[in-house]
């Protein structure tokens, strides 16, 4: 049987849930996560169809000993960094402000 503070907490959670703050959050969450995976993941079966179907262009030297399977191979690192710093930026000035104010209505409700 849940105790009342328990019960408590989770009507707290409850509307938390249903306010426009955290509606806002979710969609601002959304508006950056889902392009951004989609772009990525687009990007990366770009580098695994080219790897497995088009060899030949993929063993093409660009300089020296390096082919463009290198590069993208490298490209994917990049990218990735790039996404997660693009990620944290957004985070910090788009999501953390209302993060912040949900915790600490949460808090305030809760006797934290």
């Amino acid at each position: 049987m849940p105790s009342s503070a328990s019960s408590r907490n989770s009507d707290v959670y409850e509307e938390m849930h249903a306010s426009a703050d955290f509606q806002a959050l979710r969609k601002r969450y959304r508006s950056f996560a889902i392009p951004w995976t989609i772009a990525f993941f687009a990007w990366y079966l770009l580098y695994v169809i080219c790897s497995n179907w088009a060899a030949g262009f993929m063993s093409t030297k660009v300089v020296g000993n390096i082919n463009i399977a290198l590069i993208f191979g490298i490209l994917q690192f990049f990218s990735t960094f790039g996404i997660a710093f693009l990620y944290a930026r957004h985070a910090n000035k788009e999501l953390d402000p209302i993060a912040s104010r949900l915790e600490a209505g949460y808090d305030k409700e809760v006797g934290r």
